[in-house]
């Protein structure tokens, strides 16, 4: 038996540099290794209190495979560059394991209802020196979405525990362009009477369901499917599958549906076009970029944030300026060769011409011809 120590997990868990593209079965399958790795460092890390999320969080990953059909069995295309929102995150598994993927993440819980008031994912987001972002969020109580686009939700078992489940999924409508969701349903009254053509959800008593008073409804599939459809959502794939272990008003079995679902309502990002300084695109990933740069919004009035590689072999300090007009709008400074997120702000208006400049460049040389300053990784607009 081989044995890894904890630091070696640790690596592995960490954010690897570039997306990578998957097909579903490829992203199960490393899925399954890194929830490995996860448990193993899990356990040489002081449990909180009163222990780890029981539940196994990749358990619906498992399923996309039966349920994702055709060009969306690929879900980078669908992603682009936006960030994951992981909703209900538990300990965070899923969100350290699509930051490992390449992805920026933003994980949300909220305290009193997580299994261990959120401490599990605040553990591991420290001991893995990961840039997950974590919000303690009740999504009952006048709450705002975090980040203003994403491109996946991931919105696992939580649609019953929520008291206004409309306006939770309109307002994620407005902010993510797809989402996975997961959530039981019936297809009988508590009396057993018939229900499944119906648009009709029941309200839990005070006990709940299954004896958890933290679970408030729960849809028929065809009011699920009205339900995703008045909130601006389209139906992708969609799947039922039984749960044999739940048994639901004392005797029905449980049967939960888990769909890929587009946004209708989520807005498009204003065109941006690159101008001048940058050349060709490497490795479908990455562009070299002059000294100078420059870049064209279609709307102004929003954050522009640049991540970017320093070489190592471009002299520091250097200083990077962003200008609009002649007029400097950020300044920015770079100590070492590295890597680095330049964000600032763009005024407002119509066709802003973003201009960037370092105070230096490797020069043309026998090996490039170019003359290279940055490598700009990403731009995120929004």
């Amino acid at each position: 038996m081989v044995t890894v120590s904890f630091a070696s997990w640790k690596r592995l868990l960490r954010p690897k540099p570039l997306i990578q593209q998957f097909e579903i079965r490829d992203l199960i399958a490393r899925a399954v290794e890194y929830q490995k790795g996860l448990r193993r460092a899990k356990s040489e890390l002081a449990p909180p209190d009163p222990g780890w999320y029981p539940w196994d969080s990749f358990g619906t990953v498992t399923l996309l495979d039966r349920m994702l059909t055709g060009p969306r069995r690929y879900l980078e295309p669908m992603l682009g560059t936006d960030p994951v929102l992981d909703i209900g995150c538990g300990d965070g598994d899923l969100s350290f394991f699509f930051e490992s993927l390449g992805y920026r993440v933003c994980a949300i819980d909220n305290p009193p209802t997580n299994f261990n008031r959120m401490s599990g994912v605040e553990a591991l987001k420290t001991a893995f020196n990961s840039s997950v972002r974590v919000e303690p969020i009740d999504l009952d109580r006048n709450f705002q979405i975090p980040i203003r686009r994403s491109g996946l939700a991931l919105f696992f078992g939580i649609l019953y525990h929520l008291k206004n489940p409309y306006g939770v999924l309109e307002s994620l409508a407005a902010h993510s362009r797809y989402c996975l969701l997961s959530t039981a349903i019936t297809r009988f009254a508590p009396d057993q009477s018939g229900v499944n053509h119906l648009n009709v959800a029941f309200l839990a008593p005070g006990d709940g369901l299954r004896g958890d008073g933290t679970n408030y409804w729960i849809f028929s599939e065809a009011g699920l499917r009205t339900l995703l459809d008045r909130t601006g959502w389209e139906i992708c794939d969609w799947m039922v599958s039984a749960a044999e272990d739940s048994v639901l008003w004392n005797a029905q079995r449980d049967e939960r549906v888990i769909c890929l679902l587009r946004s209708r309502s989520f807005p498009a990002l204003p065109a941006t076009q690159l101008v001048d300084g940058w050349h060709v695109l490497e490795n479908g990933a990455w562009r070299w970029t002059e000294r100078r740069f420059s870049l064209t919004l279609a709307q102004g009035d929003c954050r522009v944030a640049l991540r970017v590689t320093v070489p190592g072999n471009l002299a520091t300090p250097l200083t990077l300026t962003a200008s609009v007009a002649g007029e400097t709008i950020a300044t920015h400074m770079i100590p070492a060769p590295g890597d680095y997120e330049f964000a600032q702000h763009a005024p407002a208006g119509d066709q802003v011409l973003l201009t960037f400049e370092v105070d230096g460049a490797l020069p043309p040389d026998a090996a490039d011809s170019r003359e290279r300053a940055l490598v700009v990784r990403e731009i995120e607009i929004g």
